[in-house]
């Protein structure tokens, strides 16, 4: 790889600057001169490709060498206790990553080239966990869209279109059904598959996800039989359907199937339609490799505008304030947002790249997806909305194992209201004002 022009905060700075820069890279320079900066990196499907990635930047230029550490998010944490965090992270984005948003331990990266090239419509998914006043503490990396997987030679052998409203949904299981095909293939020993897929598709198809989140944190410790806003009125009915589903149009022995059973089953043409992310493509290609699957939104209303795919952001981009290398973390921030490189990387990995210019994903499985991606019909998963301290995946989970969901659905009201009362729940309108400072894991 020939070398990379010099960084542009060095071309811009004055002699004098180049010279104290200098001196300060030398005093923390490896024993080849280069600035070394530790770059965490939490996808552990994809070390290989983002290895690869590192050594090419290392290649690329002599200033800076980055360390790739693919240690996991708690030993990210207790370097931030310890005061010795990563110069660069690469982390799933949810709750766990986002105290250090909240708490104003990240620095601002709105000035970046890497930022002014972010679609605006993912920053309301990103706000939804907390912001610090002022800043853009974390860019998007890779969005991971899921929605209904189905084969399309059942579909085709059965005459059938892909649905865009319930009744059309219904009217599709009922004849798979009568054809003696299991309309979905269902995994409710494993709890997470559930809440993914489950849970998740049938209230972000019914339910404004933003817009009610933002208005269960207002409510706050307040969340209950009485409230204006609450899981027990608002995901009512979306739990209903989903009980509809689980309970007429799944396979028989969904109550002891887990994740690797259902792709196996899958794979053999057991049913046709499966609740699941493109993670698990991998997996059925590996007793079906030419398998023609495709993707849609579970459509949960008669009306086909509410029609959305399930996104969440599968990594995001943080520097941390207390890296001592942010200069040279900032140089390896762009570098990953080349277009050839997030673009590659999106590519391996069956995700969607969130940046305005990027090309649409090529890969016909999750083609039907394109559509409502780029019109911004998306919506982040509810399962992964709220603390971990409620415990989200084992409540849905006692739902389709035959828990009453109103019951249930009280439980996570009176789960919400405790936790509130203990510390409040961001919204997506909220600005941390507090000092930056390390948080506690």
């Amino acid at each position: 790889m020939s070398e990379r022009s010099p960084r542009p905060a060095r071309v811009a700075a004055g002699i004098a600057t180049l010279a104290l820069v200098g001196a300060a890279l030398t005093a923390c320079s490896s024993a080849g001169g280069a600035e070394t900066i530790r770059f965490t990196f939490s996808k552990r499907e994809a070390i290989e490709f983002m290895t690869q990635l590192v050594a090419d930047y290392n290649a690329s230029q002599n200033d800076v060498k980055v360390e790739i550490d693919t240690s996991g998010v708690d030993v990210v944490s207790a370097s931030f206790v310890r005061g010795n965090p990563p110069d660069i992270m690469l982390a799933n984005y949810n709750y766990e990553i986002a105290r250090f948003v909240q708490r104003c331990a990240l620095t601002d990266l709105s000035g970046t080239e890497a930022a002014s090239g972010i679609r605006d419509d993912l920053g309301p998914l990103m706000d939804q966990y907390g912001s610090c006043e002022g800043r853009t503490s974390a860019l998007p990396y890779s969005v991971m869209a899921a929605s209904v997987i189905y084969n399309k030679d059942i579909f085709a052998q059965q005459g059938l279109e892909v649905p865009t409203t319930w009744d059309e949904l219904i009217a599709v299981c009922d004849q798979l059904k009568a054809a003696g095909i299991d309309p979905f293939y269902a995994t409710f020993k494993d709890d997470w598959t559930v809440a993914q897929g489950w849970y998740d598709y049938t209230a972000g198809g019914s339910v404004d996800v933003i817009d009610f989140f933002d208005s269960m944190a207002e409510e706050g410790a307040d969340v209950g039989a009485d409230s204006p806003v609450s899981f027990e009125k608002d995901f009512a009915e979306p739990m209903d359907r989903m009980m509809q589903l689980a309970n007429d149009y799944t396979n028989s022995d969904a109550a002891s199937r887990g994740y690797g059973d259902g792709n196996l089953a899958f794979s053999k043409g057991e049913a046709a339609m499966y609740l699941q992310g493109p993670w698990a493509f991998s997996e059925i290609a590996k007793t079906a490799p030419d398998l023609a699957l495709g993707t849609f939104p579970l459509p949960m209303t008669d009306d086909p505008a509410d029609l959305g795919v399930r996104v969440n952001m599968d990594l995001a981009a943080m520097i941390p304030e207390g890296s001592r290398h942010q200069e040279a973390a900032r140089d390896f921030l762009e570098y990953l947002y080349l277009p050839e490189n997030i673009e590659a990387y999106n590519a391996s990995q069956l995700g969607f790249t969130p940046t305005t210019d990027a090309p649409a994903p090529d890969d016909p499985r999750i083609e039907g997806m394109i559509e409502y991606y780029d019109n911004g019909q998306i919506y982040q998963g509810p399962s992964v909305l709220v603390p971990k301290t409620l415990p989200l995946n084992n409540y849905v989970q006692a739902m389709v194992l035959g828990a009453s969901p109103a019951s249930t659905l009280r439980t996570m009201d009176a789960d919400w209201a405790r936790i509130a009362f203990r510390a409040p729940i961001p919204t997506t309108q909220d600005n941390a004002s507090a000092e930056a400072e390390e948080p506690t894991p």
